[in-house]
């Protein structure tokens, strides 16, 4: 439409304060930033302040009255509302516009949402409240995009999902994500394909099989148990029990024997007891998860527990459960990034960080590599897939040096051989 980006809110013609609900802590960020927004408009009548994303949800009025300042309220994804808006208020026409959605210079790894909302209806979570029912997008979309970002640079795409294993339920004739997989595999220039966030009930044999199968789909699950005590799971209406949970992970382990996994789990959620909490350290003791995201369960109007449950769980207990989550997953980092030193392994490069050149791992390391010696290599530059050797670890990272500028090619005669981080 002819507008300039700006890092400076202050000044900016086109405010779009794009949010997430998730927890009440985020929507409080929102809100301050819109509170600060509405002091900074008094008397600029041309400047326009978009809100969108989850904080939107399909009933405005009460946003409406505590921010009338603000010009146009937008669900998730609907883009249009903004750019009428902002056509109206600057005489430009936004037809059209929509078509290069793709950032011109997008990160060489960058997402794409495939499947919005969530029919799950966690009684902790608001999302299907706000985001509504899952909707899954078109796989010719979905390449399309794909297809567009890699033109532009990207190697490595996430494809992203409140409960991306869904995908295609709704899609006729059907579809499931084992088959987009296969589609966006075929993208040239493509190297790497990821997902997230996934859910144990969904995460089928096929998707399973799949990982292990396509040479470009990284070897890596986000599958989160959320609690490891069968009455936190009932009450929260996760739809398994911890036991079913276990056999999901022997499962994937067994088809994907260097399969790196990831989890989130909630602390303090409405009853939990130290007994109950315990059982959750249980399930991270006995899986050993490569990376846990861990949260204090947050009280959200409009969910079934902010109705049904206390939340009862102090403040203080929740704190003490986070730390001795982030305590022990420290330890288990340290452990298990040592045993990496030594070893070889393929890093797509994407940028600096602290003045040094870092990229990640398929199982999603963050691996800084050293300046090469004047004269031996040059330094790798983003998009560039190297191969390393690790040289030192920490819970959180890698240092490595770089041992070639181009890396093998993995096959799915070889994937399994294939070392991953």
């Amino acid at each position: 439409m002819g507008f300039d980006s700006t890092d400076d809110m202050a000044n900016a013609d086109v405010v779009v304060l794009n949010t997430c609900v998730v927890r009440q802590s985020a929507e409080d960020s929102a809100t301050g930033v819109l509170g600060r927004l509405g002091k900074r408009t008094k008397g600029n009548d041309d400047r326009m302040i978009a809100v969108m994303g989850c904080m939107v949800g399909p009933e405005q009025t009460e946003l409406k009255r505590r921010f009338p300042y603000v010009d146009v309220w937008a669900r998730p994804q609907e883009f249009e509302p903004i750019l009428e808006t902002a056509g109206m208020k600057h005489g430009l026409d936004p037809e059209g516009c929509l078509a290069g959605a793709i950032p011109e210079n997008p990160n060489v790894a960058s997402f794409i949402p495939i499947v919005h909302g969530c029919d799950k209806f966690c009684t902790f979570c608001i999302i299907p409240y706000r985001r509504g029912r899952e909707t899954s997008r078109s796989a010719a979309d979905i390449v399309h995009d794909a297809e567009m970002m890699v033109d532009r640079g990207v190697k490595d795409i996430t494809l992203l999902g409140q409960n991306v294993d869904s995908y295609g339920h709704d899609i006729r004739p059907r579809i499931d994500l084992a088959d987009l997989f296969e589609k966006v595999h075929e993208i040239d220039g493509l190297e790497r394909i990821r997902f997230m966030t996934s859910h144990p009930n969904d995460m089928s044999l096929r998707i399973i099989e799949a990982i292990r199968d396509l040479p470009k789909v990284c070897e890596m699950v986000n599958l989160p148990f959320q609690a490891g005590d069968d009455t936190m799971l009932a009450n929260m209406r996760r739809g398994y029990t911890i036991g079913q949970f276990h056999d999901k992970i022997a499962q994937i382990k067994d088809i994907i024997p260097n399969v790196t996994l990831t989890t989130d789990l909630i602390v303090g959620f409405s009853g939990e007891t130290d007994e109950q909490f315990e059982r959750s350290m249980d399930v991270l003791r006995s899986v050993e998860f490569s990376k846990v995201h861990t949260s204090e369960y947050s009280y959200r109007e409009g969910t079934f527990a902010s109705r049904k449950m206390n939340d009862d769980v102090t403040r203080a207990v929740k704190k003490s459960r986070k730390v001795a989550v982030d305590e022990f997953q420290q330890v288990v980092q340290a452990k298990n990034n040592a045993l990496l030193v030594g070893t070889q392994f393929d890093v797509l490069i994407e940028g600096r960080k602290r003045g040094r050149v870092h990229g990640r791992s398929r199982g999603d390391k963050l691996i800084y590599i050293n300046a090469p010696a004047e004269g031996s290599m040059p330094e790798p530059q983003p998009g560039q897939t190297v191969q390393v050797e690790i040289t030192d670890s920490s819970p959180w990272s890698l240092e490595s040096e770089l041992v070639s500028s181009s890396s093998l090619a993995i096959t799915t005669a070889n994937k399994e051989k294939v070392p991953v981080v």
